[in-house]
């Protein structure tokens, strides 16, 4: 057995969990979420525990449990306590603003770049340099963070750029006169 995939994931008391075949849907405080089951594996709910198996003893199938386990987790979790990102915006005159779902960003370009948030998700900007992204969703919310990271990677000379809270960026030396 699959050391994450034979672990049963507890429901909390504030989580509704149903399961149609193959679709898993987990209701909680903070949202819903619904997710299909890949094929190789099935599911139960026994004694307010969710158990994830499998069919066969292949590698393939031992990753789908696994990978099925984890993901039910993730949803559970994100409906009760939700997923959260941390980014940072290092350079002069660099700032981030937000109105709505846009996200608006100075980077020392010509023009400003435009990021639209799904709605799913909640953003907030906090002193101009400190983004925040939060939502129910663990994929969403690291695929988002990691697309806006991606608009301005940090550099490794002076360190400018958008970066993950707490981050440590490797400086490089520049170039020396002789």
């Amino acid at each position: 057995m699959s050391r994450i995939g034979k672990k049963p994931i507890p429901i909390p008391d504030t989580v509704k969990v149903q399961i149609d075949g193959r679709k898993v849907r987990v209701q909680g405080p903070k949202g819903a979420l619904e997710w299909e089951l890949p094929a190789r594996t099935n599911i139960k709910i026994d004694d307010r525990k969710i158990i994830i198996g499998r069919d066969g003893d292949d590698p393939q199938a031992k990753a789908l449990h696994g990978l099925s386990r984890a993901l039910v987790n993730n949803m559970v979790k994100g409906v009760t306590e939700g997923f959260t990102k941390k980014l940072e915006i290092h350079g002069v005159g660099f700032k981030a603003s937000l109105q709505g779902n846009t996200l608006t960003m100075s980077l020392g370009k010509s023009h400003p770049v435009v990021y639209q948030v799904p709605p799913q998700l909640k953003v907030t900007v906090e002193e101009n340099t400190k983004i925040t992204i939060e939502g129910v969703d663990k994929q969403l919310v690291g695929q988002v963070a990691a697309e806006i990271r991606a608009l301005y990677p940090p550099e490794p000379y002076k360190g400018k750029g958008i970066r993950y809270a707490g981050e440590h960026i490797v400086r490089k030396v520049g170039k020396t006169v002789q």
